[in-house]
């Protein structure tokens, strides 16, 4: 498990209807390094290539099944947990890590602290039978109550008023981070996925690439990513960096970066519908191999046949069947790096998903928001 991190400042965007406060006279904001964006249809797609490399037998099978990384997260969080609602929907939890160690840090920069951040985190919500779901993006700057949590080496946290959300698994890991969304939304999170932006440059290039079309020129020095307007097939460093990027279009906050996110896993899921996996063996292997060596999973999900399981019950959900929200938030009066969730708008929500409903857009209504939506839509 990562070790304790300190978290970086965002830097505000525009909203829709909110407008974020001045910073104090004379302050500067402390530039940084853009970090990577794990994606929930990233470790979506892992599920389905492990479900189709499942059906094999023999010595893959084991290999496959050696190559995932799981964690107990019912061990870890016991019975202070809310209730399993039983009406046939699932409710998932997509982590990204941005790692610094190996292979990472020359994908993200920065320093090897031996540390991990979750600068993106999404609620996925399956509805009862299997053909819909709604995407909540969790803003990492967002400022919450976090609760008292326990890591990997047995270290209790107290609880923390006003904490960052990314600082929940840069302090106690998977665990903290499954406790402090359960703790704010009141949901229980049926299941846990995460994935290092290593791992997804490597998944979006063994797949052969994903086709985007930009409606603005994109470049950005930090992300590594110059795009212009126009249809483009992205490789894995080029996805990277588009789901990285901030300052290279809209007004150059996290909440723009996430609709660029949430734009780019449109664009991938379509793909993957239509990719003919099981006409290619090499490939099928290869994408297998990437994704379980790529993704770390809740226990429950923690071998072959039950991600195949999972991943069964997911295959049939399209783009077009994905509604894709950010947690309603308002910008810090009292500091424009930051952002609160807008708690009436919140439970809106949070109500929506566990009576198994549609989100209603009056939820969202009014909220901050980015400025980069439409600028990427599928090729």
């Amino acid at each position: 498990m990562p070790a304790e991190s300190t978290p970086e400042p965002a830097i505000p965007g525009e909203p829709g209807n909110s407008t974020p406060p001045p910073r104090p006279k004379g302050s500067r904001r402390k530039p940084r390094s853009a970090r990577s964006k794990a994606l929930l249809i990233t470790a979506w797609t892992a599920a389905g290539v492990v479900a189709l490399g499942g059906a094999g037998a023999g010595y893959l099978f084991f290999k496959l099944n050696g190559n995932l990384k799981s964690v107990d997260i019912n061990q870890a969080l016991g019975s202070d947990r809310p209730l399993k609602v039983d009406n046939g929907s699932e409710n998932i939890l997509v982590l990204g890590s941005d790692t610094r160690s190996g292979t990472n840090k020359k994908l993200g920069g920065g320093t090897d602290d031996g540390s991990a951040r979750s600068d993106t985190a999404m609620i996925v919500h399956v509805y009862k039978g299997h053909k819909k779901a709604s995407v909540v993006s969790i803003p990492r700057d967002t400022l919450v109550r976090r609760p008292s949590c326990t890591d990997s080496q047995g270290t209790v946290h107290g609880a923390e008023s006003d904490a960052m959300f990314n600082s929940a698994y840069s302090t106690g890991g998977a665990a903290c981070a499954v406790k402090t969304v359960e703790s704010m939304t009141g949901i229980r999170m049926d299941h846990y996925i995460e994935i290092d932006f290593s791992g997804f440059q490597k998944l979006i290039d063994d797949l052969g690439g994903v086709t985007v079309t930009t409606t603005k020129a994109i470049s950005d020095k930090e992300s590594h990513l110059h795009l212009s307007a126009g249809s483009h097939e992205l490789n894995g460093k080029q996805a990277l960096g588009l789901v990285r990027t901030r300052h290279g279009v809209g007004d150059g906050s996290d909440l723009g970066r996430i609709q660029l996110q949430q734009a780019f896993m449109k664009a991938l899921v379509d793909q993957v519908k239509h990719i003919g996996l099981l006409s290619n063996p090499k490939k099928l292997y290869d994408l297998a191999d990437t994704a379980t060596k790529t993704v770390t999973t809740d226990s429950d999900l923690g071998s072959v046949t039950d991600l195949a399981s999972f991943a069964g019950g997911l295959k049939g959900i399209g783009s077009s069947h994905m509604t894709m929200v950010t947690m309603p938030v308002q910008y810090d009066p009292n500091d424009g790096n930051r952002v609160l969730v807008d708690k009436a708008k919140a439970e809106m929500v949070w109500k929506a998903l566990e009576a198994d409903r549609p989100i209603p857009k009056a939820a969202t209504k009014g909220t901050a928001t980015g400025t980069a939506k439409g600028v990427v839509s599928p090729g």
